[in-house]
């Protein structure tokens, strides 16, 4: 089968195709889809093992964003309540625990627009104590000015997680108090203070085909592409303006982990938020089409997500084994 997108070498990078190109590619016959983004996943990585993370909420509820699918905004009213950031024995032990259940990387998600200076120092210690710990390091704090990227990166922080969420030209139907630029400027803080970059979004609030496409296209021209690459699932919020939409069909979920894998080889794909509500049998598919990270854990940051028996016995079924831990410096 001959590649639908152009080929790249070590010397020379991957070009980025066209919207109509990457749209044609999404809507490609299932099963030719699906065989071209699992040969590329086996190019780049181990096809049965999953890389394992755990996201814990270090600081929860409050945010004084209107992302309209967050139970953390401050402008919507949900059963989430408000917690100040927690202590950093707290979060080292969280961490240990994480680490005993078969985690390697532990992210840490605080609501914020933007952390406090005065945090700053308080999350910088949690990072050193998650490290001590043998585990990978991410944070989620929301947009960072450049001296704060940096003050990360000084603490041992290895990923910054600042997602895209959807498209440029959709994002204002699902945010409002802040610009899709500032999204984009706190990725090139990140990626200028030497951190690895984690960024996705989300599907199933509303957006168009050519909305998912645009956002990948988008994630996959940052030089480099992230690492990391998160495809959430909508988790319906009551309380929050995008509860009730139509649920994504699930091989529309399946086709844009498969457009990810295939728009950025060497990145993880993970299956993050709505992995609760997704059968066996649309993991396994998930899989096969690129996916190959997980957040382990019973909670992501205040949605559910499977226990982590539920995860291990299907990793059983499928004979996936968790990805050995990186080399930590």
């Amino acid at each position: 089968m001959v590649s639908s997108l152009p080929s790249s070498s070590p010397s020379s990078p991957r070009p980025i195709p066209t919207q109509a190109e990457v749209e044609a590619l999404y809507a490609r016959p299932l099963n030719d889809l699906l065989f071209e983004a699992h040969t590329v996943h086996r190019r780049h990585f181990d096809p049965n093992a999953v890389q394992v993370s755990t996201l814990l909420s270090i600081k929860t509820g409050g945010c004084p964003e209107d992302c309209r699918y967050c139970s953390q905004s401050a402008h919507y009213h949900t059963t989430v309540g408000r917690d100040e950031l927690m202590d950093v024995e707290d979060v080292r032990r969280e961490a240990r625990a994480a680490r005993q259940a078969g985690a390697t990387r532990f992210c840490m998600g605080a609501a914020y627009r933007g952390p406090r200076d005065r945090d700053l120092e308080k999350i910088a210690g949690m990072i050193e104590a998650v490290k001590a710990e043998g585990l990978e390091t991410c944070a989620t704090l929301g947009l960072l000015r450049e001296e704060q990227a940096r003050r990360l990166a000084a603490a041992g922080l290895d990923y910054y997680n600042h997602n895209l969420d959807t498209s440029a030209e959709y994002y204002t139907q699902v945010v409002t108090t802040r610009r899709y630029e500032d999204r984009l400027e706190t990725l090139a803080h990140v990626r200028a203070a030497g951190l690895k970059v984690c960024s996705g979004g989300i599907v199933g609030m509303g957006e168009s085909v050519a909305d998912r496409v645009a956002m990948l296209r988008t994630l996959a021209s940052l030089d480099p592409p992230p690492e990391s690459v998160p495809i959430n699932e909508l988790v319906q919020v009551e309380g929050t303006p995008l509860h009730g939409l139509p649920p994504i069909d699930p091989l529309d979920f399946v086709r844009t982990v498969a457009v990810a894998r295939l728009l950025m080889p060497a990145a993880h794909v993970r299956l993050s938020a709505g992995r609760r509500a997704m059968s066996a049998e649309l993991q396994a598919l998930c899989f096969f089409a690129g996916a190959n990270s997980i957040f382990f854990g019973e909670r992501l940051l205040t949605t559910p997500n499977p226990e982590c028996g539920e995860d291990l016995k299907l990793f059983e079924r499928l004979g996936i084994r968790p990805e050995p831990p990186a080399a930590l410096p």
